[in-house]
């Protein structure tokens, strides 16, 4: 059913100029098929508003993988996890009320209906039988670990059909626990699973799908990294002992991840146990996998394609030359201006607005309201999703951490562990003082009990001195693009942009490079306008991938966005390792 040897790889996760280098990277490992989801959030951004130009071309992703002599492996959703935003569902889903995802309930399957219908106009011809290189589609991504409605799986197959991918086999995947939750009758089904024994992984599926050809529809060659936490160790004699089994015992697999890529912009997930306990993804999505971010073998690499190339008879072709890294000289991010000067018009509300509500998908929400005084009294703070400053009349006052449950408060070296909600002493001294909660989306729960329910920004009422506060400014702050003027020299209190720039002399000496970012404390970098994505001093990613393709001869802008002050503008550096 599944090619024998396939390697994931996502194509918003690599620039488009790479993804054919990418490609031939994996028909050189001696993979016979790539595997890829297709991003719904992704391509319709606004309801009814679909975008496969440029990045988001992924019928060309599937040709230039037939040009590579790769079969394609489509998993088109609409739910992919993926560590991405949501899964991959639109945000615009959580707007009005509480729709039930994943679910046959019409307010669901309504816009998946009408999802998949455009989908199928750009990959349906693309299928084996027209010719293409789609060899099979997938029905639903590890259902079993969130539901176990066969209704809607029976919904979802008579979506795709209608769409058009019923010329192509359908399989669902599911960790080996959730197969028959998972699963539909007479659809092939695949596994999940980590490195360590794959014999017994496929004892589990005997019990349940006894005399189907098995298949591992992910085998786990590497980890994500998420922030705060340090990078898991992995055993790479292990896979590669793993795969040899598999291969030799006719067992078709896919290298989950074969290259991972980086979640550009703010499109990384986060996992969570419950809404309480948010453990957001990094910018790098390296994945530990065969290529490296920047598109570079690994061992893993050569080692899976030792072990392939022994249990096969052909030979696959040469593995390409490495891509251009280049070092980048240190320079200072030496102009900066507040964030608060680059504010458009608010929405007025009675209390303040999630980020959904707004029409907003990313980015950051400037709450603002005002308080009377003077007098001291506690301010309390909850539900914030996920990182807040607040500030008094313009300066910084408390940093709000839903991911560690922490608040640094003004004079304190240590964070201070609070409950939710955040409650803090607030001397308030004039009769009216300002006050401003920055809350900043650190990406949407893609896995587990929260998904479907982690709207963004201020979700319940903040008080002071026991008295809910109303009349709030909601400023919408996206950042499509950083702002393009009103910079300034020297540093500036609270959160703001911070700019600077290098030369490339040469377009010869152009490439890529990762970008070390160890003085700026927390926020999201822009490069020439492209959005490389969040950085944040917990770790464990301290440097950003910046592709070559968005760098050019003579000046480079850097754009930073800082929540934290600085005595000093910052400097940065580029390096050819991450």
């Amino acid at each position: 059913m599944l090619p024998a040897v396939c390697g994931e790889l996502h194509y918003p996760r690599i620039p488009r100029e790479y993804w054919q280098a990418r490609l031939a990277m994996a028909r050189a490992m001696g993979l016979e098929a790539i595997s890829t989801y297709v991003f719904w959030n992704y391509h319709e951004l606004v309801p009814g508003d679909y975008d496969f130009k440029g990045d988001r071309d992924v019928a060309l992703f599937v040709r230039l993988a037939q040009a590579e002599d790769l079969d394609v492996v489509l998993r088109p959703g609409p739910y992919v996890c993926a560590e991405w935003d949501f899964g991959g569902l639109p945000a615009w889903l959580l707007k009005d009320g509480e729709i039930p995802i994943r679910t046959s309930d019409e307010r669901y399957m309504a816009p998946v209906r009408r999802w998949l219908k455009r989908l199928g106009e750009e990959l349906a011809p693309l299928q084996r039988d027209a010719g293409g290189p789609i060899v099979a589609v997938q029905l639903e991504n590890e259902y079993g670990a969130f539901g176990a409605d066969k209704a809607y799986l029976r919904a979802l197959r008579s979506a795709l059909e209608a769409s058009g991918f019923g010329a192509s086999p359908l399989f669902t995947i599911d960790q080996p626990r959730d197969l028959e939750r998972g699963t539909l009758d007479g659809v092939p089904a695949g596994i999940t699973f980590a490195p360590g024994d794959p014999k017994n992984e496929f004892a589990a599926v005997h019990e349940v799908r006894s005399g189907e050809p098995l298949f591992c529809g992910e085998y786990w060659a590497g980890w994500f990294d998420r922030w705060g936490e340090p990078r898991s160790e992995l055993d790479d004699e292990q896979q590669g002992r793993d795969v040899q089994w598999m291969l030799r015992s006719g067992v078709s697999l896919n290298f989950y991840m074969f290259a991972g890529g980086t979640n550009f912009g703010f499109w990384n997930g986060a996992t969570g146990t419950d809404l309480q306990h948010y453990q957001p993804v990094t910018t790098s999505y390296d994945y530990q996998a065969a290529l490296d971010e920047a598109g570079r073998p690994t061992a893993k690499y050569h080692r899976f394609r030792a072990v392939i190339m022994r249990e096969r008879t052909s030979m696959p072709p040469p593995v390409p030359a490495n891509p251009r890294l280049i070092d980048v000289p240190s320079f200072a991010l030496n102009e900066s201006v507040v964030l608060s000067d680059a504010l458009g018009e608010p929405v007025l509300s009675p209390r303040p607005m999630t980020m959904e509500a707004l029409g907003q998908s990313f980015g950051y929400v400037l709450y603002r309201t005002h308080l009377r005084g003077p007098r001291t009294a506690l301010l309390s703070i909850g539900g914030v999703r996920d990182y807040a400053v607040v500030s008094v009349n313009g300066k910084p006052f408390a940093h709000l951490d839903r991911h560690l449950s922490q608040s640094h408060l003004p004079g304190t070296g240590v964070p201070i562990i609070l409950a939710p909600p955040a409650v803090m002493s607030l001397t308030v001294e004039g009769p009216r003082t300002r006050l401003d909660i920055l809350v900043e989306n650190g990406g949407r729960i893609n896995y587990g009990p929260g998904l479907g329910h982690d709207r963004k920004g201020i979700t319940v009422p903040v008080a002071y001195d026991g008295e809910e506060l109303l009349d709030w400014q909601n400023y919408p702050l996206p950042f499509n693009d950083p702002p393009a003027g009103g910079f300034a020299p020297g540093c500036r209190a609270g959160p703001a942009f911070y700019r600077g720039r290098f030369v490339i002399e040469e377009t010869d000496d152009i490439g890529d490079t990762f970008l070390e970012v160890r003085s700026l404390r927390k926020g999201a970098l822009w490069i020439n306008g492209h959005n490389a994505g969040r950085f944040w001093d917990i770790g464990p990613q301290h440097s950003l991938y910046i592709p070559g393709v968005w760098l050019r001869r003579g000046f480079n802008e850097i754009i930073a966005l800082e929540l934290f002050a600085h005595d000093h503008p910052p400097s940065i550096h580029g390096t050819t390792l991450p």
